[in-house]
């Protein structure tokens, strides 16, 4: 396989990988979002539904061109499987959240998630600014989800 075509092979397939993690997140969370979500006390500062899907969309782009930016420099290892249990966790989120029904086991997963998300940053960053950056909002949004994982937590004991 020629380098370019492998580089453009990998990409996708880290694009591929993100949008699985999206599309098995996607899975727990529909079995719930339309009954049971829609029951819970939330804050007021929760954001229409609408705002969801592209927000997470964005975030999962960013994440699998992050990672191919590392992969490109320093190929697998200790950045991407740190990078792997964070998309796993984020994954379980949906689970722990939405398909358990647990506002709590959703908590614990999204505070683990949040170092993960942290940790995963700052190797990329060492490796690749750009992708350390890429990582940014993705942090700051999973701050904001955990803030209403929490008050949601509180709001429905």
């Amino acid at each position: 396989m020629q380098p370019h075509a492998r580089q453009v092979w990998a990409l996708a397939g880290f694009i591929g990988l993100c949008f699985l993690a999206a599309a098995l997140g996607g899975r727990a969370t529909a079995s719930s979002v339309g009954t049971w979500y829609r029951t819970l006390t939330k804050p007021a500062w929760n954001p229409p539904g609408w705002v969801f899907g592209p927000v997470w969309t964005l975030l999962y782009a960013m994440m699998a061109v992050a990672a191919w930016l590392v992969w490109r420099q320093v190929g697998w290892g200790g950045a991407l499987a740190v990078f792997g249990v964070q998309l796993a966790l984020n994954v379980v989120w949906s689970f722990c959240f939405f398909g358990r029904r647990s506002p709590l086991a959703g908590l614990v997963d999204i505070v683990l998630l949040w170092a993960a998300i942290a940790l995963t940053l700052v190797w990329f960053w060492r490796v690749n600014r750009l992708a350390g950056l890429l990582f940014v909002p993705y942090l700051w949004w999973v701050t904001f989800a955990a803030a209403l994982n929490f008050s949601i937590w509180r709001l429905n004991p």
